[in-house]
């Protein structure tokens, strides 16, 4: 079996070393598609299509395939204009969680590129502790106001430090329990 982490941590190197991520339109549903696309098209073959199945994760049931396309494009016209509303559009796209795998490590370089663009800002996601993260994401449909406290706390100017994003990269894999790979030796 290809080893999921080892190859879509490399294609996550391409699109920053090879400025792909810069082709992508920030906030839009085919830019997260191109993203999820180009970090799993080794791994999985439904890499970049919106899913057509439910899907839950513990006692939380994402967006209901019925309504899933409709609700993607409803969170695309989401404003994007600052901190507060990038985020809430964020945490709408969580909730949304249009792909069958994979939707954590491709929306959060998603965030990052609306960031960059609409702020110029992104997230040092090496400065936030995975269980808070995934406790506040978890709250987040409820209230926005932790992952916000968290995220706003570790944003950095340094948007075009490549060392800022293969930290992110590799806290992002941490995230989802794929840390058997280091970013660094990929």
């Amino acid at each position: 079996m290809r080893n999921e982490e080892y190859l879509s941590k490399k294609r996550a190197l391409e699109l920053w070393d090879q400025g792909i991520i810069d082709n992508f339109e920030p906030g839009t549903v085919k830019s997260l598609q191109k993203i999820h696309e180009y970090l799993f098209k080794d791994v999985f073959d439904f890499a970049g299509q919106i899913r057509n199945v439910n899907l839950s994760k513990g006692n939380f049931r994402f967006a209901p395939v019925l309504f899933l396309n409709e609700n993607l494009k409803i969170i695309e016209k989401m404003p994007q204009e600052n901190f507060d509303q990038i985020i809430d559009k964020y945490v709408e796209m969580n909730v949304a969680h249009p792909f069958r795998e994979g939707n954590g490590r491709a929306t959060r370089i998603w965030l990052d590129l609306i960031l960059k663009n609409q702020i110029k800002k992104c997230v040092d996601w090496s400065k936030i502790d995975k269980g808070d993260y995934l406790s506040a994401m978890e709250r987040s449909p409820v209230n926005a106001l932790e992952i916000k406290t968290l995220l706003r706390d570790a944003l950095t100017d340094q948007i075009d430090d490549r060392e800022i994003y293969m930290r992110g990269i590799q806290a992002s894999y941490w995230y989802e329990d794929q840390n058997e790979y280091s970013i660094y030796d990929i």
